[in-house]
């Protein structure tokens, strides 16, 4: 059985890693989508919400994908596994939280439960790496907790959003912010910002159809650099 799944991330490196880990089991998942910045246009089986620099799975992204009559299924794809936001995600008619820790045939697995119907909840990795995937940043030596934050930073963001986004505290976010700009040798916001441009960091301006990306038919104008 060959179920149609639609990957749901703003970032074209997030979302092309995720297909690149489905590629070898297309017998069983047939990726007709990759979503970069535009609904999800086509009928699909399951719509797999990465939550990297997007919110979690218990915002309005997720909600508006489990309202559309085009999707039949949404799984949350992420992390982050506070119980209390596990539960209020799935309490949103979210069929899957599943953990970037599974490798690509346990997710394929997971794929097909929640397709099939079943409520899957991935248990709590706690310090397990993620597995496959990829993410903007991770060639120059950047965690994908570390390039979250810093697309967030890319995106004007302030640390105290970030933190509500993420779910992280305050000193948590300045960490991370420490270590990414160790990484990429910055010392100010507005250097580690262009720095985030220059490498991708931004939401994409894409929309992936299969694998293939077709540019959009305006593209938006880029935002003024701030501070």
């Amino acid at each position: 059985m060959s179920i149609k799944v639609a990957l749901v991330n703003d970032d074209e490196v997030v979302v092309r890693g995720l297909d690149s880990m489905l590629r070898n089991y297309g017998e069983h998942v047939e990726v007709v989508e990759l979503n970069a910045s535009t609904p999800v246009s086509a009928g699909v089986d399951v719509a797999l919400y990465d939550t990297f620099g997007m919110g979690q799975g218990n915002g309005p992204t997720v909600a508006a994908l489990v309202a559309n009559p085009r999707v039949s299924k949404v799984a949350v794809y992420t992390w982050n596994f506070q119980p209390w936001l596990a539960r209020d995600t799935l309490t949103q008619g979210v069929q899957g939280y599943l953990s970037k820790s599974l490798k690509a045939s346990d997710l394929v697995d997971a794929l097909l439960l929640v397709h099939s119907g079943r409520v899957v909840c991935s248990p709590d990795p706690g310090r397990r790496p993620i597995v496959g995937g990829d993410w903007p940043g991770r060639e120059e030596g950047l965690t994908a907790r570390e390039a979250e934050v810093l697309s967030m930073i890319t995106m004007g963001m302030s640390n105290q959003e970030i933190a509500e986004r993420t779910f992280l505290s305050l000193n948590s976010i300045k960490s991370y912010i420490r270590s990414c700009y160790r990484k990429i040798d910055v010392d100010s916001r507005t250097k580690a910002v262009l720095w985030g441009v220059a490498h991708g960091l931004r939401p994409d301006r894409l929309r992936i159809a299969g694998s293939q990306a077709q540019p959009s038919v305006q593209e938006e104008a880029e935002p003024e650099l701030t501070a």
